[in-house]
């Protein structure tokens, strides 16, 4: 299947779902700083697969989606303080963990494809 747009990006539909399930886990939380960060976090992830789809070369492409990583490593980092101070239970920690890690392993895959490709601005 030929990636035509943004939406056609597994790791950003990957990504969108974990927005979602972020926002619903920590719907009730009333401690907006940690709320804040972990949902912006999440958000970074999937906006930045989407934005560096539209810069033009390959190697944007790449730069965006090692920073998607990143925020992606934050949103894991907050999600152990989330299981430690109470904020998620086991089992919303293990969802989350997973779907980080399936990004994860999408984006490191989809670097290397993109890196091994050619498509300049």
């Amino acid at each position: 299947m030929k990636i035509e747009r943004f939406e056609d990006v597994d790791s950003w539909k990957e990504a969108r779902l974990l927005v979602s399930e972020v926002y619903k886990l920590l719907d009730n939380c009333r401690d907006y700083g940690f709320k804040d960060q972990i949902q912006r976090a999440t958000v970074s992830v999937m906006s930045n697969i989407a934005e560096g789809f539209d810069r033009g070369s390959n190697r944007e492409f790449v730069q965006y989606l090692i920073v998607s990583r990143g925020s992606l490593s934050e949103v894991k980092s907050l999600t152990y303080a989330a299981l430690d101070i109470g904020y998620f239970d086991h089992a919303a920690f293990e969802a989350v963990i997973a779907r980080c890690n399936k990004i994860s392993n999408i984006l490191n895959g989809f670097i290397r494809f993109l890196k091994a490709s050619e498509r300049k601005a």
